[in-house]
């Protein structure tokens, strides 16, 4: 792979190396096309004459818009005294690695009329670089790229970036899609659907993120404006919640209340405030918890209240002061939840 690293900088707000280059068309096709089938739920490809206007305009020469590629580059330190060629070598070594976070299109286009006459694989694509080490502010940058780009809505882009960033395959506990189940059941499993809205609860600080009272578009514009306010100020990668859920699933009651995707939902906001405090807690601590939370839950009437609200709510703070909760007897935590309930 040939590119050129001219300039390299801090991203202060996403924590991250960004750098701007450019390769030849010839370059990109070959090793940054492959990367947009890199995403099993990619954004639908539009047709050739959806981009015909582009596709005349490079044949004529047009410089063509810069696309933006990303690397979670856990290895990479983001120190700001590297050198560009450090970028460089970085990307060539791990391109099969990247992200197009914006651009598929524009990629599509090139490859359609690669084989055009007047095609110059020769001109220069400009490329943005991303180097993060936090997935969270992967999907907060790629959410300010795409947001307000319809045919992907920001609840598809968190259901695409919690299966292809996060490795499951280090866990214990087994994480299935829907078009897993079909082909093979395992049983005990976690739902993708479930760990999504977890992670999707975890980046906006909120237990509400689907409500069929307010239309699509403006939950949208909710989820995107809470992700904003709220994914710099997680202290910890969601990976690190993953590995906590991976621990306390060793306990068989522990994992059936977090697979019940209202309790994992609330705990995934929780856990914003408590991680460091589950480092003292083992499975069978946690299953207790859980039984006396379950004990205390059946206090309330479920003719006058949402339970599922309810659950997500009552999860999510008994879980952000787990050292205060850990060792409540049932009735200690009924009588928070008649307090909570009663408000």
């Amino acid at each position: 792979m040939n590119i050129e690293i001219y300039s390299v900088d801090i991203d202060n707000v996403i924590a991250s190396t960004v750098a701007t280059g450019r390769l030849t068309y010839e370059s990109a096709l070959n090793h940054l096309f492959p990367l947009i089938n890199r995403f099993s739920h990619q954004r639908k490809i539009q047709t050739p004459d959806f981009y015909k206007r582009l596709s005349k305009d490079i044949l004529d020469g047009c410089i063509m818009p810069p696309l933006t590629i990303a690397f979670v580059a856990s290895d990479f330190e983001n120190t700001g005294d590297f050198k560009k060629s450090d970028v460089e070598n970085y990307v060539k070594n791990n391109i099969n690695n990247g992200y197009i976070l914006d651009g598929i299109q524009r990629l599509n286009t090139l490859y359609n009329i690669s084989e055009e006459e007047g095609f110059d694989k020769n001109r220069n694509l400009y490329v943005n670089i991303i180097l993060s080490k936090n997935k969270d502010m992967l999907l907060y940058r790629m959410i300010t790229l795409n947001n307000g780009q319809k045919p992907m809505s920001p609840r598809h882009q968190i259901e695409v970036l919690t299966k292809e960033l996060f490795d499951f395959k280090e866990l214990e506990i087994e994480v299935q899609s829907e078009k897993d189940r079909s082909e093979n059941i395992i049983r005990g499993s976690f739902n993708l659907a479930d760990i999504s809205k977890g992670y999707m609860a975890y980046i906006t600080g909120n237990i509400n993120n689907e409500n069929n009272k307010i239309i699509s578009e403006k939950m949208d514009e909710i989820i995107v404006k809470n992700i904003f306010e709220n994914a710099k100020a997680n202290k910890h990668d969601f990976s690190s919640v993953l590995s906590l859920i991976d621990k306390l699933s060793e306990d068989a009651p522990s994992k059936k209340w977090l697979k019940t995707q209202n309790n994992l939902i609330g705990f995934c906001v929780g856990i914003r405030n408590s991680l460091e405090d589950f480092s003292s807690i083992t499975p069978g601590d946690f299953s207790n918890f859980t039984n006396n939370f379950e004990t205390a839950f059946k206090s309330i009437n479920p003719s006058k209240v949402n339970l599922g609200r309810y659950r997500r709510e009552l999860a999510s703070k008994v879980v952000s002061k787990i050292s205060e909760f850990i060792s409540k007897s049932s009735s200690e935590m009924t009588d928070f939840f008649i307090d909570e309930t009663s408000i």
